[in-house]
């Protein structure tokens, strides 16, 4: 399994995976609904491409794009631990799921944590997504903070 940075010429493929990820998310929470008025799914990863804080990856087995990655650097300079690396998205397609290929993507972004001299890496799932928090605490993440949204109707 390889990180693939993500180019102009994998939009489709990221659109398309991201928007499956997304209609998943779509049960947790009415938050999570999509808008077609919205910005569209390929403007935002368009501006990933221009952000040097943001990075999209492709994931990639046996020469086969099997889902990505996006990952954002941030700091907290008022932190002892202030330097991190947060995993925005972490999509796996189904059909390659289970496999060991989400604990091997993470373990590729802890060193490309570690070579950006990052010291802590963050995630965040959705509350009700007991199967992502499963994933991330087997993968050695611990609860750190709550998120609480509300909905300005």
């Amino acid at each position: 399994m390889e990180l693939v940075e993500a180019t102009e010429d994998d939009l489709d493929a990221l659109v398309d995976r991201w928007c499956d990820l997304a209609k998943g998310m779509a049960e947790y929470s009415e938050l999570n609904e999509l808008d077609a008025n919205g910005e569209t799914v390929e403007d935002g990863f368009r501006a990933h491409f221009d952000d040097d804080e943001v990075t999209d990856y492709r994931i990639v087995h046996d020469d086969e794009t099997i889902g990505f990655v996006t990952l954002r650097e941030g700091r907290h300079p008022s932190r002892r631990y202030s330097r991190y690396l947060r995993v925005v998205n972490l999509a796996i397609d189904e059909d390659h799921r289970n496999r060991g290929h989400g604990s091997s993507v993470l373990e590729r972004v802890r060193e490309l944590a570690r070579d950006r001299g990052c010291d802590h890496l963050k995630v965040s799932c959705e509350w009700h997504n007991e199967d992502a928090r499963r994933f991330y605490r087997d993968a050695g993440f611990r609860p750190k903070q709550v998120d609480y949204a509300q909905p300005l109707e």
